[in-house]
């Protein structure tokens, strides 16, 4: 197999005929997505940004930017490799950190805090696609809360950091939007490891199961282990992003039936 013929079979035809991901690719894309966590941290560093709450309520509206965008190629309303996963969050990587580097510039000069700056932007664009959401399955957003309400019980009374909490949510959000979707509406889970543990199982709810023991596990190690608390809090951040991010396109994309 030449390099060409391999490069077409495992990352040009999955995109094209919508096959989902492959082991091939798949670990591609988690070691860039390491390199690039690992970057942005480093660049948070040199801005002298914390992932705190201000620079959640900074790149958040910029996230909600890109799911629309992601979920607007799914629909047909755009079209183009640059918006199908992961080539637009790739794109977004490096779009949000110029707007962050930008406003963090601004800040000094303008003497407005670079959260608010990149906030306000992130609405501005964030609410020019709006127009574009289409709810055509309402059925499908009452299934997804329905699912959730034994987990918000649950982090409710349970004692655990609040971040830990909202990471947690955050990743059970994703694993029942995929539930839903799959059980309910016989949607195809893309990605590798999900559609193995949903096959080898036969049975979809088994993924929220997993799902829930990695990221509790991952977050104990953190808690314990972790010398460097900062750097553990960004971590928890991503992992707490990564959720947001595919749950929230698999709900969009399961309320508007694409």
């Amino acid at each position: 197999m030449t390099l060409s013929n391999f490069f077409q079979n495992y990352f040009v035809r999955p995109i094209d005929l919508k096959l989902g991901y492959n082991p091939v690719n798949t670990l591609f894309y988690s070691i860039l997505f390491v390199i690039f966590t690992y970057l942005v941290y480093e660049l948070l560093k040199k801005l002298k940004i914390k992932p705190d709450k201000r620079f959640i309520l900074a790149i958040i509206p910029w996230v909600v930017f890109g799911i629309i965008l992601r979920v607007m190629e799914d629909s047909g309303t755009v079209r183009g490799y640059l918006f199908i996963t992961p080539n637009i969050w790739l794109l977004f990587t490096f779009l949000i950190s110029f707007i962050l580097t930008i406003s963090k510039l601004l800040e000094k000069r303008i003497h407005t805090p670079y959260f608010k700056l990149m906030f306000l932007t992130g609405i501005i664009f964030t609410g020019l696609l709006l127009p574009f959401i289409r709810t055509r399955n309402f059925l499908g957003l009452i299934y997804t809360l329905i699912w959730l309400i034994p987990w918000v019980i649950f982090l409710k009374f349970v004692s655990w950091k609040s971040e830990n909490k909202l990471v947690l949510f955050s990743q059970l959000f994703d694993a029942t939007a995929t539930f839903v979707s799959i059980q309910y509406f016989n949607y195809f889970e893309q990605h590798v490891l999900p559609r193995t543990i949903i096959e080898l199982t036969n049975f979809p709810f088994s993924f929220v199961i997993v799902k829930f023991v990695i990221v509790v596990a991952t977050l104990k190690i953190l808690d314990r282990y972790s010398e460097d608390e900062e750097f553990s809090k960004y971590l928890k951040f991503v992992i707490g992003l990564l959720g947001f991010i595919t749950g929230s396109r698999d709900l969009l994309r399961l309320i508007m039936l694409v």
